[in-house]
């Protein structure tokens, strides 16, 4: 890969979607300030907080290159990013959870990476728990057949197995940097999304339209992972479940479409195994809630999932239309970053 390192600095749009987020927020915000990128602005989208994160927000009012855009209620991680794109000024844009804290040259390393002559417009560096630094969150995804998408090595020790830089299928979307262009080419986030895999669904339409995903290890940041919506929270899940099932929909080729019950027929069987033995997330919530709510939770997922199928299928004639890679390059695609089912399933 060519030396993309720039004599000039463009502009960097700073995205953080913040809801009741006080104990972190603050954090998050101090590390963005540190950031060594010199040309960059910070948007603030808060979602209706009704904690004492307001006030936090109130006093980052007086910095310079610093936007807040307050709403009324929860709109979700979907429809306040892309709100908060249709005021960024950035050739790039960067998102960051509130809930993360980036190294200082977190941003400068991503950039320099960046490449959209070559079409290289989604950037992601290595996701560190915050709460245990030396394992990873993500380095990156990767995709299972039927939609569902994990982090690559999340909850692994860090050894230095991904210390390379390399192409991923996409980056994680709690810490990311994106060509304003790729934004346009897709449209932003589905919102109908509304949140947990509207970063696997962008970076998948991205794909189809000849994007490509890099991965910079150097480019660092700790993450408390789901410390907004909890890690087996009900909806969380169910959210999840739906929006993989929408995903593939979307964007799949017909051929491994149809294959898809047969994929998640296997899944349910390890996640089954996962519940009984308490390992994996299925195991983790059900000595949460119960099994008798994982069950009902996955009734959840498919009403929801039915209930936008119109829509979804309006989507899926747009995208498949306007796609740039055929359907043969996609099943490679998919192929080449999927995920083992017994790693989708029972790693922690």
């Amino acid at each position: 890969m060519a030396d993309t390192r720039k004599e000039t600095h463009p502009l960097v749009s700073i995205v953080v979607v913040n809801w009741n987020g006080e104990r972190f927020l603050g954090e998050c915000l101090q590390s963005l300030k540190r950031q060594t990128w010199p040309n960059k602005e910070v948007i603030v989208v808060d979602n209706g907080s009704v904690d004492r994160s307001i006030e936090i927000l109130r006093q980052w009012t007086y910095e310079d290159n610093v936007r807040i855009i307050w709403l009324k209620e929860n709109t979700g991680f979907t429809r306040a990013n892309n709100l908060a794109f249709q005021y960024a000024r950035g050739e790039w844009i960067a998102l960051l959870n509130n809930d993360a804290v980036a190294a200082a040259d977190w941003l400068e390393k991503l950039i320099f990476r960046g490449d959209p002559e070559h079409r290289i417009g989604m950037l992601g560096g290595k996701i560190l728990l915050a709460d245990s630094p030396t394992r990873l969150d993500k380095a990156g995804h990767l995709i299972y057949r039927d939609g569902l998408n994990r982090g690559r090595g999340t909850g692994r020790e860090d050894v230095g197995q991904y210390d390379n830089e390399e192409e991923i299928i996409w980056p994680d979307g709690c810490a990311s940097v994106y060509h304003r262009q790729l934004i346009q080419d897709t449209g932003g986030f589905d919102e109908d999304f509304f949140a947990y895999g509207d970063d696997a669904d962008l970076g998948m339409r991205a794909r189809l339209l000849g994007w490509k995903g890099w991965y910079v290890p150097d480019a660092v940041v700790y993450h408390r992972h789901s410390a907004t919506a909890g890690t087996y929270s009900p909806l969380k899940a169910m959210l999840v479940e739906r929006n993989r099932l929408w995903l593939a929909l979307k964007n799949f080729p017909p051929v491994i479409l149809m294959q898809n019950p047969y994929w998640t027929l296997r899944r349910y069987v390890w996640q089954a195994y996962g519940a009984m033995r308490g390992r994996g997330s299925s195991g983790r919530f059900a000595e949460q809630h119960g099994r008798i709510r994982l069950l009902r939770t996955l009734g959840w997922a498919y009403m929801s999932a039915l209930k936008g199928l119109i829509p979804i299928l309006r989507k899926r004639r747009r995208i498949q239309q306007g796609k740039s890679l055929s359907n043969r390059e996609i099943a490679a695609l998919l192929k080449r970053f999927q995920i083992d089912v017994g790693e989708l399933t029972l790693q922690e």
